[in-house]
C-alpha cells in the first residue's frame, strides 16, 4: 500500500534585486504620493475626495503587483513581462518626480 502525500502548492519565487527594487519603490512616500496623483488624475477626482497622503506601502505593493499582472513582487525576477512592465512604470514615476522636483525649483 503506498501512502499518499498530500498536494502541497509550490513554493513561491524568491526575490532578487528588481523584487527588492520593487519593495524599495513601494515604500518610497514620493511613489506613494505619485499614485495619489495619479488616480486623481485618472479619475478625474478632486484632491478632497482623494487626499495625498492615501496610498501607503501595502496600497502601492498591491497597486504594483496588478499592473504587472503578477501574484508577488519577488515574479519580477524571473517573469520578463512583469519586469518590462515594473521598469516602465518606474521610469514614468522617474520622470514624474524629475519634473516635481522641477517646478518647485521655479
Amino acid at each position: 500500500m503506498t501512502q499518499s502525500t498530500p498536494s502541497q502548492t509550490p513554493p513561491l519565487p524568491k526575490g532578487g534585486v528588481v523584487a527588492r527594487q520593487a519593495a524599495m519603490l513601494c515604500s518610497d512616500p514620493a511613489f506613494q504620493l505619485y499614485l495619489d496623483r495619479r488616480r486623481r488624475f485618472k479619475h478625474n477626482l478632486t484632491e478632497s475626495q482623494l487626499p495625498d497622503g492615501t496610498h501607503n506601502a501595502k496600497d502601492a505593493r498591491d497597486w504594483l503587483i496588478a499592473a504587472c499582472n503578477i501574484e508577488s513582487r519577488a515574479e519580477l525576477d524571473s517573469n520578463y513581462h512583469a519586469r518590462q512592465t515594473f521598469r516602465m512604470i518606474r521610469n514614468r514615476f522617474n520622470h514624474w518626480r524629475a519634473k516635481q522636483k522641477g517646478e518647485s525649483q521655479s
